[in-house]
């Protein structure tokens, strides 16, 4: 069987992830059920980027759609009003398992069943704390953005002084969670350990998934300026220095 990665197709994702994502699904024979869901934060317009929207559009998915911000959330109610499956959230999802904003406290207050299909992960933060607070929901597939510009074999996680979590990092959580990764596309796709027979993925990448990361990522013109960044100047500095501005911004806003 082909690597998954032969099958990336752009509909309204930014890295392929629509085409695998379709071809994992018919794989495991989820396309055909009569009542499919997928989750996604922070989904900005429903639309823009999207890993599910294909499957809400095309395939008939219901969707719980998450976005904290209000600008951002009231296009996505204007997609919602034109696409009836999804159920708009206007709500920062917390890594704090305790908040009342955390991932199953927010899902629990719509019909998303406790074993649905598609959870798609980007916050640009604390994605993996989020996906790891996630204990009573078992999506069968799990899409998380991750900090592609760290190689294989470091582990991080996001904090506020270092930015983003590793692929090796979201790899191990994946495991003890019960899931294979898939494919990488700068995304990490994950699937259920039980359903594993029905991907017929090679076994090397199962016992190896280091073979699936895709090294490109480590050349990206902006990987490359923050690795020379943290060279000259220590990470914390620089995220003291973006803070600022952003505060400035605000009091211009």
């Amino acid at each position: 069987m082909s690597n998954l990665n032969d099958y990336k197709k752009n509909i309204y994702s930014q890295n392929g992830e629509d085409g695998i994502i379709i071809e994992i699904l018919k794989r495991l024979k989820l396309l055909n059920k009569k009542s499919k869901w997928a989750c996604e934060f922070g989904a900005w317009d429903g639309i823009r980027g999207s890993n599910t929207f294909n499957l809400i559009k095309n395939y008939s998915f219901n969707g719980v759609y998450i976005e904290g911000d209000k600008k951002k959330f009231s296009l996505l109610t204007k997609t919602s009003e034109k696409f009836k499956k999804i159920i708009p959230l206007n709500m920062f999802v917390s890594h704090k398992k305790k908040s009342n904003f955390s991932l199953e406290k927010i899902l629990k207050k719509t019909k998303i069943p406790k074993k649905f299909e598609v959870l798609s992960i980007d916050i640009d933060s604390y994605d993996l704390s989020v996906w790891q607070s996630l204990k009573r929901y078992d999506p069968q597939v799990v899409i998380i953005e991750i900090n592609s510009g760290i190689e294989p074999g470091i582990l991080q996680k996001n904090s506020y002084k270092k930015r983003g979590n590793s692929f090796t990092s979201t790899v191990r959580v994946g495991l003890k969670k019960g899931y294979f990764l898939v494919s990488h596309t700068g995304n990490c796709i994950f699937v259920k350990k039980n359903l594993m027979n029905k991907l017929k993925i090679e076994k090397k990448f199962i016992s190896n998934p280091n073979l699936l990361f895709d090294s490109q990522w480590l050349f990206k013109k902006e990987n490359v300026i923050k690795l020379l960044l943290k060279k000259i100047v220590p990470i914390y500095v620089i995220n003291f220095i973006r803070n600022i501005k952003h505060t400035i911004n605000l009091k211009f806003i």
